[in-house]
């Protein structure tokens, strides 16, 4: 069998096989050499601090591929500028190698505009300061809605809540006013519905009741009647209801009419004005405590000598004059008598 295993036809076999099999082996390195450059490496350029499309260009000239990637936006460097390199600028790679660029966005992240919309001007500038927006002007407007937000503008034009515009961006918001006052009602009669509706709006009024003869919700029919009338001054807001018909004012005068002894009271201005005097409700007012008079000051008279009369003796006739009685004893009544002095003989 070891005779056989040497035998020179066996022996030349094994050679050709392990040369078929080394020349594959050299021709596939060939091959691999031959579409991945190997021993063929491009520096890679500098393009930091460049902008995107120049970089691109420049990696493009030397045959080198790109991805582009962005950071978070950085307001210290320009829109678009690339920041970082991978592989780093002089890094010797591939032909063909994707070379990664950090981009600088051109502007912040957008975010989407909350829902302030008739909210409280005050909440609302928290809502929008809280997800990165800042609010520049603040425009008042004629509104029944004090201090709600009306609208949001963006570079001049309103944008609905949901919108997604870049973070930090200014804004401009209109707040409501308060309603005008004294506002003339505008003459919307002989108008179509449609076009009373929209008159009504431009005048910053509200539609209210609007009653069509037939029944129906046709807005081509003609106003023959409103309430109040035009000419009258109210408020913003307020309700102007409408009667309309396919009919013209002309051929409804019958109704208008009725209209106006519902809508219209006159009042006659030919009578003199009635006076009515108002009667004081004693029950129901207060009591009031009349000032008592301070006492007149007391002027002090001089004493003055009291007199009596002159008691008459039977005895003599002559008449005497009595010395004044004590402070004591005021007057002594005529009727009364002296009393006879007690002698005590010892």
């Amino acid at each position: 069998m070891l005779k056989s295993l040497f035998n020179w036809k066996v022996l030349l076999n094994l050679l050709v096989a392990i040369g078929v099999f080394i020349l594959l082996v050299w021709l596939t390195f060939r091959w691999l050499e031959y579409h991945t450059n190997h021993g063929q490496e491009i520096p890679v350029p500098n393009v930091v601090n460049k902008s995107v499309h120049d970089a691109v260009k420049i990696l493009e000239d030397t045959g080198l591929d790109y991805e582009v990637d962005s950071a978070a936006y950085n307001p210290k460097y320009r829109p678009l500028q690339v920041l970082k390199v991978y592989p780093s600028p002089g890094s010797r790679v591939k032909d063909g190698r994707a070379i990664q660029l950090m981009v600088n966005p051109k502007s912040w992240a957008p975010v989407a505009v909350p829902d302030v919309i008739n909210k409280y001007s005050g909440l609302a500038f928290q809502r929008l300061e809280q997800v990165g927006l800042k609010v520049a002007d603040t425009i008042y407007e004629p509104s029944i809605q004090k201090d709600a937000v009306l609208r949001i503008l963006f570079k001049g034009n309103s944008i609905k809540p949901g919108t997604k515009i870049p973070r930090f961006s200014v804004i401009d918001v209109v707040v409501g006013s308060g309603p005008m006052r004294n506002i003339a009602i505008p003459n919307v009669v002989g108008l179509t519905v449609k076009d009373a509706k929209a008159l009504i709006a431009r005048n910053l009024f509200e539609v209210g009741l609007v009653d069509h003869e037939d029944g129906g919700n046709d807005d081509s029919d003609i106003v023959y009647y409103q309430d109040p009338a035009s000419g009258d001054a109210r408020d913003q807001g307020m309700q102007i209801d409408l009667w309309a018909s396919k009919k013209t004012p002309a051929e409804l005068r019958g109704k208008i009419e009725i209209l106006n002894s519902t809508y219209r009271m006159k009042v006659d201005t030919t009578l003199p004005p009635v006076r009515y005097d108002e009667v004081p409700n004693f029950q129901d007012a207060p009591p009031v405590n009349d000032p008592v008079p301070a006492p007149a000051p007391q002027k002090k008279e001089s004493p003055k000598a009291e007199t009596t009369k002159p008691s008459v003796s039977s005895a003599k006739a002559t008449t005497t004059v009595d010395k004044p009685k004590p402070a004591a004893s005021t007057t002594t009544p005529a009727t009364e008598k002296p009393k006879a002095k007690k002698v005590i003989i010892n």
